[in-house]
C-alpha cells in the first residue's frame, strides 16, 4: 500500500505542476503567442509565399555588344521561353546594373562583341549571366533558361557541321544518349516543396523552445529564489516537476504538430511520401524530444529576453546543419556531431530510411534530455 500511495502522490504532484504550467501558458501573452498563434499563422504565411513553386516571365536586361544574327537568335529564344521576359536592352553593363539595383529587372544577359566571330571560327562563344540572388526562384529561372537556349543553339551548330542526311543522324549526333529526367519527389522543381517541409519541422522546435523559455524566465522573475520551480512547491524529486511541465507542452503541441505535418501540406499541396499514420507515429517521439530539449534550454534562461536572443542566433545555423540548403556530405564531421544535439536535425532528412531512424534518435534524445533536466540542471 505504501508503494501505491507513493505512486499516487507522485502523479498528484505531477498533475498539480501540469495544471499550474497550463495556467501560465494561458495567462502569459508571450507564451500563448509562441505556442498557439505562431504555429498556426507563421506556417500558413510562409507556405503561401512559396506556394507558386516556380515563377514565369522574369524580367531581364540584355547587353548585346555583338549585334549579330546569333546574338539576336539567343535573345529571341530566351524571350520566347515561359520563364524569362526580355524587358530592356541596355547600352552597357553599367546601365544594366542600374536597372538591377532599381529592381526593374532581376538579371542580365551580357553578350560580348566577339560572340559571333568566335562561333564562326568554330570556337567556343561566351555569354555572361548576372542574376539577382535575393530570390532563388528568379535566379533559377534566369540561369536555367540561358543554359537551355545555349544547349539548343549548340545542337543546331552541331547539325550544320556534321554533314548528316537524315533526321535520325542529326538526333544521334546531338544526343547520343537519350536521357529522360524524371523528378520523382519534386515534380515541379519548386523551392517550396524542397525546403518548406524542413522549415515546418523546425518551427515546432523553435516555437516550443521559445514558449518554454519565456515561461521559465517568467517563473524565475516571480520566484524569490530565481528558481524555475515555484517557491511554494517542494518536492523530494524533480522528476514529477519535469513530467508535469512536459505533459503540458506535449498536449499543446500534439495538436499543433498534427496541424503542421498534416493540414498545412494538404492545403498547399506539398508532396507527402509517408502515410498520415506513420507521420503521427514519428511525431510522438519528436515532440517529446523537443519538449525535453526546451526544458533543458530553459535552465539557461534567467530573463524572458534571453531565450529570444538564443533562439534567433540558432535558427539559421540549424537550417544549414540539417543538410537541406547545404549538402550534408560537405559539412565537417564535428559540425555533424553538434547537429545531434538538436531534435529537428534528425527529422529533416528526405529519405524514408532516415525518417525511420529518426524515431530511434527522437527516443534517445528524450531519455538523455529527461535525465539531464531532472537530475542535473533543475536542482
Amino acid at each position: 500500500m505504501f508503494i501505491f500511495r507513493k505512486i499516487f502522490k507522485w502523479l498528484e504532484d505531477a498533475a498539480y505542476v501540469w495544471r499550474f504550467e497550463m495556467s501560465q501558458v494561458i495567462r502569459d501573452e508571450g507564451v500563448l503567442l509562441f505556442c498557439l498563434v505562431v504555429p498556426l499563422l507563421y506556417p500558413m504565411l510562409y507556405s503561401w509565399i512559396y506556394n507558386n513553386e516556380v515563377v514565369h516571365e522574369v524580367p531581364v536586361a540584355v547587353v548585346d555588344l555583338s549585334h549579330s544574327h546569333q546574338s539576336r537568335q539567343f535573345i529571341r529564344m530566351c524571350d520566347a521561353s515561359p520563364d524569362v521576359h526580355v524587358a530592356y536592352y541596355a547600352v552597357d553593363l553599367d546601365d544594366a546594373r542600374s536597372l538591377v539595383s532599381r529592381q526593374v529587372v532581376k538579371g542580365i544577359y551580357f553578350i560580348p562583341e566577339d560572340f559571333a566571330t568566335r562561333l564562326n571560327r568554330l570556337e567556343q562563344g561566351t555569354i555572361s549571366v548576372y542574376c539577382d540572388m535575393a530570390l532563388m526562384l528568379t535566379y533559377k529561372a534566369i540561369y536555367q533558361t540561358a543554359m537551355a537556349v545555349s544547349q539548343q543553339m549548340g545542337a543546331e551548330i552541331q547539325k550544320k557541321l556534321s554533314g548528316n542526311y537524315t533526321v535520325r543522324e542529326d538526333l544521334v549526333t546531338t544526343s547520343p544518349l537519350d536521357v529522360k529526367e524524371v523528378a520523382m519527389f519534386n515534380p515541379q522543381g519548386g523551392y517550396g516543396t524542397s525546403i518548406l517541409p524542413a522549415v515546418l519541422i523546425l518551427i515546432i522546435q523553435q516555437t516550443l523552445v521559445l514558449g518554454i523559455g519565456l515561461a521559465a524566465g517568467t517563473a524565475r522573475e516571480r520566484n524569490r529564489y530565481s528558481d524555475i520551480i515555484p517557491f511554494h512547491v517542494c518536492y523530494s524529486s524533480v522528476g514529477r516537476v519535469v513530467f508535469g511541465k512536459a505533459l503540458c507542452y506535449a498536449m499543446v503541441y500534439a495538436v499543433m504538430g498534427a496541424f503542421l505535418i498534416l493540414v498545412v501540406p494538404r492545403i498547399f499541396h506539398f508532396l507527402q511520401l509517408a502515410a498520415w499514420q506513420d507521420l503521427l507515429a514519428m511525431m510522438i517521439p519528436y515532440v517529446l524530444a523537443c519538449v525535453f530539449f526546451g526544458l533543458t534550454v530553459s535552465c539557461l534562461v534567467h530573463y524572458r529576453e534571453n531565450v529570444m536572443l538564443l533562439v534567433v542566433f540558432l535558427s539559421l545555423p540549424l537550417l544549414f546543419l540539417s543538410g537541406i540548403s547545404w549538402p550534408q556530405s560537405a559539412i565537417p564531421g564535428y559540425w555533424q556531431g553538434v547537429s545531434w544535439l538538436f531534435p529537428s536535425i534528425r527529422w529533416e532528412a528526405p529519405s524514408v530510411i532516415s525518417s525511420l531512424r529518426c524515431v530511434h534518435y527522437g527516443h534517445l534524445w528524450c531519455f538523455i534530455s529527461f535525465w539531464l533536466t531532472s537530475s542535473i540542471v533543475l536542482r
